[in-house]
């Protein structure tokens, strides 16, 4: 079965996030523009690793940020998630990792991240909870001191939810 080489060729791939060269990944793909309104990417899938238990969790990521003259090509936002879900992780970390690296990048009136996940360390041993989904997120900029701002992104989540399989 060759099981411990496939387990030793699996891992680099389930961890790739921590050799993830970020200037490859962005590929220059920052756009100076006059929109200054949200921008919102939502339903990104992702897989990530319990760094306590080594068991996966997996879910949505849902982003969003107001320009400041920048932009990000649309498929780089699902990229830096997968690039900081693709570690030994927890949630909490994962989703502040996510707001802070693009709040860096772009310097943006603010950045929004929820994300949403089941966790197999929950579901397969301790509680056993097939259904407890957990939901973490970060508000910086304008998300954070403007209730309206953060309340006009949480409301786009709402429309049109599906429910989170695995």
């Amino acid at each position: 079965l060759n099981t411990p080489k496939r387990v030793a060729r699996m891992y680099p791939e389930l961890l790739s996030g921590y050799k993830t060269d970020t200037e490859k990944l962005l590929n220059k793909a920052i756009f100076n523009v006059t929109y200054d309104d949200m921008v919102i990417v939502r339903d990104i899938e992702y897989f990530s690793m319990c760094e306590h238990h080594m068991l996966p969790f997996m879910g949505r990521a849902h982003v969003a940020y107001i320009p400041n003259g920048q932009v990000i090509g649309l498929s780089k936002i699902p990229r830096i998630v997968d690039m900081f879900a693709r570690r030994l992780q927890v949630q909490e970390q994962m989703t502040r990792q996510i707001a802070d690296f693009i709040m860096e990048l772009l310097k943006p009136q603010g950045v929004a991240v929820v994300v949403e996940g089941l966790h197999l360390c929950a579901m397969m041993r301790g509680v056993k909870k097939h259904d407890a989904r957990m939901t973490t997120s970060t508000m910086l900029g304008t998300f954070r001191t403007r209730v309206a701002t953060r309340q006009e992104f949480l409301n786009h989540l709402d429309r049109g939810a599906d429910p989170l399989r695995i």
